[in-house]
């Protein structure tokens, strides 16, 4: 992998992950463009305790342009986009319009690849390696921001789940503090530990869905499973079988099959309902420990955590999609039409032959 780091034109960075050590990126920004403004905020919520983000400024965003004005396409000639090269492999650059900025975090765009029309299943196995090595290295790098205490990779596919630019790309989000779902499962880990002796939960979890009937696909290093109270109708953990708290974490083995496991996971999504549906929305999100636990959860250390993604779908059944009604929004109890074991047998079923 080879990686130039270099300026748009409003001085906002930009990022090229290339497969060949000898590719050349000199493509200069020509676009007029005045520095970003933000006004991105922190507000705490002090009866639920989490935080909500106001950034007024991204109503101006980007939204659902035509194919031919993609801003994530490679520039062309007078076609001139956020990536100013002809070509890339992987591209990660500043957004424009960030939910996240200066001491309230950082938000950043990852481009899988030019090709407007694939999608993260299209990728080779070498090329899916080299978006694992982005979200690797990016992790690392703002781990060192003093703002930065978690980043959270992920993808928003499909819009139905609200995407707006349909490239195929992913974010990163490098929060403040710890989030409120990370936080739970940290509270989670250290009621475990106490309980039991100091058995970790992560592990008895892995160790109860590999040898359960919600297992949809094992590797070597990497097994993916439907959680026993998944919340969406499609919903699949994968893990790496030697517990480990981020990306940078992981060893070669885990890498190398990472692309293999992971591709086809998603593969099988896209088969889930059958031939002639469109391409299944979905999310998939990398959980991965904050860079210091708090001290509230006593006993609990970086290293227990687990890293892990989850993907999920809010497709219930062809055509029909789960909504977060009253229940699910008003009450966060959430109400899944699909048993969990059905939801995993369905996703062996669609295994490619």
């Amino acid at each position: 992998m080879k990686k130039t780091s270099t300026r748009l034109a409003d001085g906002r960075e930009l990022i090229y992950y290339d497969l060949s050590d000898d590719t050349v990126r000199d493509a200069v920004d020509r676009r007029p463009l005045e520095p970003t403004v933000t006004t991105s905020e922190i507000r705490p919520d002090v009866l639920l305790g989490d935080a909500v983000a106001v950034a007024s400024h991204r109503q101006g965003r980007t939204y659902h342009p035509p194919a031919d004005e993609c801003p994530l396409c490679p520039t062309h000639g007078e076609r001139l986009t956020e990536i100013p090269d002809a070509s890339y492999d992987v591209a990660v650059f500043e957004n424009r319009f960030p939910s996240l900025a200066g001491d309230s975090g950082r938000c950043e765009v990852v481009c899988f690849t030019s090709d407007h029309d694939a999608s993260f299943a299209d990728l080779t196995e070498e090329q899916a390696r080299l978006v694992l090595e982005a979200w690797t290295d990016r992790t690392s790098e703002l781990s060192h921001l003093p703002s930065v205490e978690q980043v959270f990779c992920f993808e928003n596919r499909g819009a139905e789940i609200g995407v707006t630019l349909g490239h195929p790309h992913g974010q990163i989000y490098a929060y403040p503090f710890t989030t409120p779902r990370t936080a739970r499962m940290l509270a989670s880990l250290a009621a475990h530990k106490e309980t039991t002796g100091g058995e970790n939960l992560f592990d008895a979890v892995l160790a109860r869905e590999l040898a359960g009937e919600r297992l949809v696909l094992e590797g070597e290093h990497w097994a993916a499973f439907v959680p026993y109270a998944a919340h969406w109708p499609y919903e699949v953990h994968l893990y790496p079988k030697r517990r480990v708290p981020d990306l940078l974490a992981l060893d070669e083995a885990a890498r190398t099959e990472f692309p293999q496991v992971y591709l086809e996971l998603l593969r099988r999504f896209d088969r889930i309902f059958g031939e002639g549906e469109a391409p299944t929305p979905y999310i998939a999100a990398w959980h991965q420990a904050p860079f210091d636990v708090p001290a509230e959860f006593e006993g609990v250390v970086r290293e227990d955590f687990a890293l892990h993604l989850e993907l999920f779908t809010i497709r219930r059944t062809s055509g029909k999609l789960k909504f977060l009604a009253g229940s699910e929004s008003g009450m966060n109890v959430f109400i899944n039409d699909v048993p969990p074991e059905r939801a995993a047998e369905r996703l062996r079923e669609v295994a490619s032959s």
